[in-house]
């Protein structure tokens, strides 16, 4: 037995070893109690409610961990599982990096409940990378874990994905509500695409987010929910006050803006004089010429820009749109 390891790299993807390959190499993962780093990748593996109890099991017990790397994908795990993992991340105490990819299971909202309680115990956490798209969390889903993951406070890197989960208006308002507690945050990414919630989600959302003072990087993606020009507003209003920012990523692909929208969108981005990395996706939106008129002004004004991204592709803008643009 390797009793001395501190760093294990582990990958089965598409092995399909099931509920008792995923004991036995639980049982395994017991014994290195040694391990301060572990990357384990069992996507689409067959593991089920039972493997993931036994994944738990095994890492509850590599207590001085500060990186785990966990990536069980397509593996259906329902709430129970969810269970399990959480409570076996909790005795990781000493943790630093997590990475928790759940991506096309049956999480359900008391399966994030759960996995949110467990991650609050990772006291010492600067940097967690969750993957719960396709999940269906739904709001309450969302609430349990803003009001978990607000419990790690040093924080300073946060990415989540919560991609096609039932989130309404009252569940981005709990996101927003949290994250405006991680005092620490300097990059927040955040996949909120085919959700369900509206303008006001929308608001509620950047209201948190703009009050993170120390923010530097925002990759947001709002694409395909339900924002509009009064959506736009918000977001431009909000993106205004996040005066530190060097780098934002907004993705607002599908939505229904139009050059009033774009307008509100440039003012606000104008005001952000730190920016030295831009990439904002309009495609398949209403903008017209003005709209790009008003876009481009805004930009002009970040005047630290190095690196800029814009994609205006299936809009309504014509050929001379595209020349004030320039």
């Amino acid at each position: 037995m390797c009793f001395c390891l501190t760093s294990l790299n582990l990958d089965l993807n598409w092995s399909r070893i099931g509920e008792n390959g995923a004991k036995y190499l639980g049982e395994g993962i017991s014994k290195c109690v040694t391990l301060t780093s572990l990357n384990l990748n069992f996507r689409f593996s067959s593991i089920g409610e039972s493997g993931a109890n036994y994944l738990g099991e095994g890492i509850s017990k590599c207590v001085i961990l500060t990186s785990l790397n966990l990536n069980l994908s397509k593996n259906s795990i329902s709430e129970n599982g969810a269970k399990y993992l959480g409570e076996g991340i909790s005795k990781c105490v000493t943790l630093t990096y997590l990475n928790l990819d759940l991506n096309q299971n049956r999480i359900c909202e008391n399966g994030a409940k759960y996995l949110g309680e467990g991650i609050s115990k990772c006291v010492t956490l600067t940097s967690l990378n969750l993957n719960l798209s396709f999940s269906n969390i739904g709001e309450n889903g969302a609430k349990y874990l803003g009001v978990e993951i607000s419990k790690c406070v040093p924080l300073t890197s946060l990415n989540r994905n919560l991609f096609l989960n039932r989130i309404d208006n009252n569940g981005a308002k709990h996101l927003g509500e949290r994250i405006s507690q991680l005092l620490t945050l300097s990059s927040l990414n955040l996949d909120l695409r085919s959700n369900s919630f509206s303008n006001d989600g929308a608001n509620y959302l950047l209201k948190g987010i703009s009050k993170c003072v120390t923010l530097t990087s925002l990759d947001l993606n709002l694409s395909e929910n339900k924002t509009d020009d009064e959506g736009a507003k918000f977001l431009g209003e909000e993106i205004s006050k996040c005066v530190t920012l060097t780098s934002l990523n907004l993705n607002l692909r599908f939505n229904s803006i139009d050059e009033n929208g774009a307008k509100y969108l440039g003012e606000g981005m104008s005001k952000c004089v730190t920016l030295t990395s831009l990439n904002l996706n309009l495609n398949w939106n209403s903008i017209r010429n003005n709209g790009a008129k008003y876009l481009g002004e805004g930009i002009s004004k970040c005047v630290t820009l190095t690196s800029l991204n814009l994609n205006l592709s299936n809009n309504r803008i014509s050929e001379n749109g595209n020349k004030i643009l320039k």
